[in-house]
């Protein structure tokens, strides 16, 4: 039978997200009022006898003029995802559910592993001239479930819209990003793992005198002024610094320790900064800023070993670094930021990525055609 499926409290929500190892920073509940565009509501999932066996933070966007949503679950919802009634037993009650509260189109990005390459793979399919995605290049690991859910959501009528966007960025999560697996490890394995390059760079940061703190509320400016050169640098629109405060005020007072700001000093100037965001134990690297200055003291290596050493303490399972593009094309600035990334010796995964469920056809496809000429 289908499980019932009704909105639940914040506490409700927070408490079955703090029962599992790790979810998604943006199936928290403080996650919705990062978005003031949009309306949060978080759903549970019910057994028969009342027990909560799921959860989603869903994101409702309403349309111009019009009292109807786009409803988004970004990297959710937190479902058993490999129950062999996912269609019918959780999915249909969550369709009918935001159907009843306008909704005419659905998106969600199943955290869902579909395949994983070693560093080592990574490196050699970059080596290989006749490589052109690592979406060709040979898996280090292949997980078969993924393949049986994506055949499930396209038999029950979801479907995946273009990527669209540059290398693989696209409007939306990641569907490639890069990690480092921190379970059973010890810091010494960790730092082993990192390249040689990496290795010299954070001598080097240390030997002169690179200095990285844990900031504050009161430092988000200085992130921010770095954040919106390197949004010039590397061409993509930087968000304002009201998000970023919005951001820190919201998560910190959900957990003190969901969000964290550190900075890079040298000789009293800001070179670099970065936020992490924590999880269970999961901890991703959230976003980066660095200034073009004084690169030759390495402070993004300094920066990033003390946020891996800070995550390591908490007991992180995983080190995320977030988003990577699938391209291998020497002539891509984005295959530069891979090639950091790969430094940590880590892996590159690729997750089943986002899928629609179109509940008005007519009012999604116009959705779609508006979102392709912006």
């Amino acid at each position: 039978m289908p499980l019932r499926l009704q909105a639940i409290t914040r506490d409700e929500h927070l408490a079955f997200v703090k029962s599992l190892p790790s979810a998604s920073h943006m199936q928290v509940p403080s996650w919705g009022d990062v978005k003031p565009d949009w309306r949060a509501e978080s759903l549970g999932w019910f057994e028969g006898d009342g027990r909560l066996v799921g959860v989603g933070l869903v994101l409702m966007r309403p349309l111009p003029k019009l009292r109807r949503h786009l409803a988004y679950l970004p990297e959710g919802p937190v479902i058993d995802w490999y129950a062999p009634d996912l269609a019918e037993r959780w999915l249909e009650p969550m369709l009918a559910y935001l159907k009843s509260r306008g909704a005419f189109s659905v998106k969600m990005g199943p955290p869902v592993v579909v395949r994983r390459w070693s560093a080592d793979a990574v490196k050699s399919a970059i080596a290989d001239p006749a490589a052109r995605r690592l979406h060709g290049a040979r898996a280090t690991e292949h997980d078969e479930r993924a393949a049986a859910v994506a055949d499930e959501l396209r038999r029950t009528g979801w479907h995946q819209p273009d990527p669209g966007g540059e290398d693989g960025f696209a409007v939306g999560q990641p569907r490639y990003v890069f990690q480092v697996p921190f379970a059973g490890r010890t810091l010494e394995d960790i730092r082993s793992g990192l390249n040689q390059q990496w290795r010299r760079n954070i001598k080097k940061a240390d030997k002169a005198g690179v200095k990285v703190v844990q900031g504050g509320y009161d430092d988000l400016p200085a992130f921010h002024e770095l954040y919106a050169e390197t949004a010039g640098r590397d061409r993509f629109v930087p968000r304002p610094l009201a998000y970023f405060q919005r951001m820190w005020t919201v998560l910190t007072a959900e957990d003190p320790d969901r969000m964290r700001l550190y900075l890079a000093h040298h000789e009293g100037e800001v070179l670099a900064a970065a936020t992490m965001l924590t999880v269970g134990e999961h901890v991703w690297y959230s976003y980066g800023a660095s200034t073009s200055r004084k690169r030759e003291v390495q402070p993004s290596n300094a920066i990033q070993w003390r946020m891996m050493t800070d995550a390591h303490e908490l007991g992180a399972s995983v080190y995320d670094l977030r988003g990577i593009s699938d391209t291998l094309d020497d002539s891509s600035h984005l295959l530069g930021l891979l090639r950091f990334k790969v430094g940590t010796g880590g892996q590159a995964v690729e997750y089943l990525g986002e899928w629609d469920f179109a509940l008005n056809r007519l009012m999604h496809k116009a959705l779609a055609l508006y979102m392709s000429r912006r």
